[in-house]
């Protein structure tokens, strides 16, 4: 999953693809660059970020959503396009603009329309757990048992979801959502205990501030240990990797699955 995101202050490519065409041309090219799905986002959701009107994050996101779904009937097979945001009225817009999915940090808890909107549509949906809110998430955020806890809340949704009519469900334990660095390594090491509720699991620890704190680096000099997380995650039963850089991860996942091919 190659991440597009069209704002102003996103915490590592925050301004430089907040424009029409930079945006279209950049999802492109990460397409040509080996994503299987853009995850399009029109509201920065980093820590402490502002929320944004429905109007503003409609303006930064459907016109890109439409040009994408135009352009791929270009591609041998259709470019499967995410919507992330947490509002109903934008994640219908973009499913009727050419969306596939709705990926949404709060796991529909936002609105209280949300869980509805989300069945009518019928689309498939990514849950995230959060403690918080982006505004508040990492202000002394605290945890007994992180893996156990989040496991426990994403659990809930799913059943809450399920209710709703919402069949088609991929979790995410929120890497750096409402987290000390110790609760994302947890996270990452322990995987599997998410993997065994039942469900397609989604990381997404890409240029996240955890690396930082092991090595000091800023966001835009995390591709090593980017690249480590994923490498990590998908041994360990990942399903989606939510990454800014597509072709590197590409190239890691790679030679990853031929050294792991026992065929070869």
């Amino acid at each position: 999953m190659g991440i597009l995101n069209v704002t102003p202050d996103s915490f590592s490519d925050g301004g430089q693809f907040d424009g029409f065409e930079k945006a279209v041309k950049r999802g492109l090219a990460l397409v040509e660059q080996g994503a299987d799905i853009l995850d399009i986002g029109g509201e920065s959701t980093r820590p402490g970020a502002k929320p944004v009107s429905v109007d503003e994050e409609l303006r930064r996101t459907i016109p890109v959503i439409k040009a994408l779904r135009q352009e791929s009937r270009n591609f041998e097979d259709d470019i499967v396009l995410s919507i992330d945001t947490r509002k109903p009225q934008v994640a219908e817009a973009a499913i009727l603009a050419g969306a596939d999915i709705w990926n949404d940090v709060t796991a529909l808890t936002y609105a209280p329309s949300s869980l509805e909107r989300a069945a009518d549509l019928g689309c498939p949906v990514i849950m995230m757990h959060i403690k918080g809110s982006p505004e508040t998430m990492q202000i002394n955020p605290h945890y007994k048992d992180v893996v156990d806890e989040v496991c426990q809340w994403l659990q809930r949704r799913v059943e809450v979801a399920k209710a709703a009519g919402i069949d088609d469900i991929t979790l995410d334990p929120g890497i750096g959502f409402g987290k000390r660095l110790e609760d994302n390594l947890a996270l990452l090491r322990q995987l599997p205990v998410l993997k065994a509720l039942g469900y397609p699991v989604l990381m997404g620890a890409s240029r996240k501030s955890f690396i930082g704190k092991i090595d000091g680096s800023a966001a835009d000099d995390r591709l090593g240990g980017s690249l480590a997380a994923a490498l990590w995650s998908a041994q360990a039963g990942a399903d989606i990797l939510r990454v800014h850089d597509v072709s590197e991860t590409a190239q890691a996942m790679k030679v990853w699955e031929a050294i792991s091919d026992s065929s070869s």
